[in-house]
């Protein structure tokens, strides 16, 4: 199988991303999520090789396969992990028919003109040249914004396409992620500024180049259909950013052409202590009713 084929199933496939990149910050709350309490482990090797089984024992579930999950994000440790002796990004493809992608950022700056921009990434192409060699199809990458500020907002858009080029450059595809905080005042101003800004740095792409985009669920629905559109976008995909399982599902329920990308709401549910078959029944359940919102939509 070639990247052609990955970037048929990425472009094309019914079905939804399910985001497994996790990162220091947001590790020991996942983990607590799924049962497994910070007295547990006692140091961050410790605390990443739980993760890791908690991932492994995820893309293992017979649910977990092609069919309704294009695609996987993962984390840089996961990436140079393994499953059964494998890569993890080359078992994902080659063993589940699932998309790799990696989270590429490290981390957000502090706040400045209502949003926070990405840390600096001086290993950047480094990384990028381990994605490549690991078989990995695309990267993702954050910026949060916080306020419909105009002058924040173009910062964080032209940051995120930058960089973008940047991963272009090495032959992978970017997830670009600005997401917007969903429980500000201003949520819906601070959409229209960014759906401007993104269609900005779209249309001056040049026509053989396309992007991901990965967007928190709008406060109307459809807004974001032009992008879905645009002829420099391979797929949008929708984060569910605090919002629970039922509420992400049914507001991507109306966004035509929108597909999900959750991380939370696709752990939801899971526990350490599950037997196996209760596991892989609640991740089941999860895969189905995440897939029929990205259907609808």
């Amino acid at each position: 199988m070639t990247n052609k084929e990955m970037a048929h199933q990425a472009a094309t496939k019914i079905g939804f991303v399910a985001a497994l990149d996790q990162s220091g910050g947001s590790t020991p709350k996942a983990l607590k999520a799924y049962g497994v309490e910070e007295n547990e482990y006692s140091n961050d090797d410790e605390m990443f090789a739980l993760v890791h089984e908690m991932r492994t024992r995820i893309i293992k579930s017979p649910a977990f396969n092609g069919e309704k999950v294009i695609g996987a994000i993962l984390f840089e440790r996961t990436m140079d992990g393994q499953i059964d002796g494998m890569p993890t990004a080359k078992y994902l493809w080659e063993k589940r028919g699932v998309v790799p992608f990696l989270k590429i950022d490290k981390g957000l700056a502090d706040e400045k003109d209502g949003v926070q921009l990405m840390k600096p990434n001086p290993g950047l192409d480094a990384l990028l040249e381990r994605a490549v060699a690991n078989g990995v199809y695309g990267t993702k990458m954050r910026s949060v914004v916080n306020a419909a500020n105009e002058a924040g907002i173009a910062a964080v858009v032209a940051q995120q396409f930058e960089v973008g080029k940047q991963i272009l450059s090495h032959g992978l595809m970017p997830i670009i992620e600005p997401e917007v905080t969903i429980t500000i005042a201003d949520k819906a101003e601070a959409e229209a500024i960014l759906r401007t800004e993104i269609t900005k740095q779209l249309d001056a792409l040049p026509d053989d180049l396309q992007v991901m985009l990965k967007l928190s669920l709008p406060s109307e629905a459809n807004f974001y259909k032009p992008l879905i559109d645009h002829p420099r976008v391979q797929r949008v995909v929708a984060l569910s950013g605090g919002y629970s399982r039922e509420d992400a599902n049914a507001k991507l329920a109306s966004n035509t052409g929108m597909i999900a990308s959750f991380s939370r709401a696709t752990l939801e549910g899971l526990s350490a202590k599950q037997s196996d078959d209760e596991f892989d029944a609640t991740l089941s359940a999860t895969i189905d009713c995440i897939c029929e919102a990205s259907k609808a939509g």
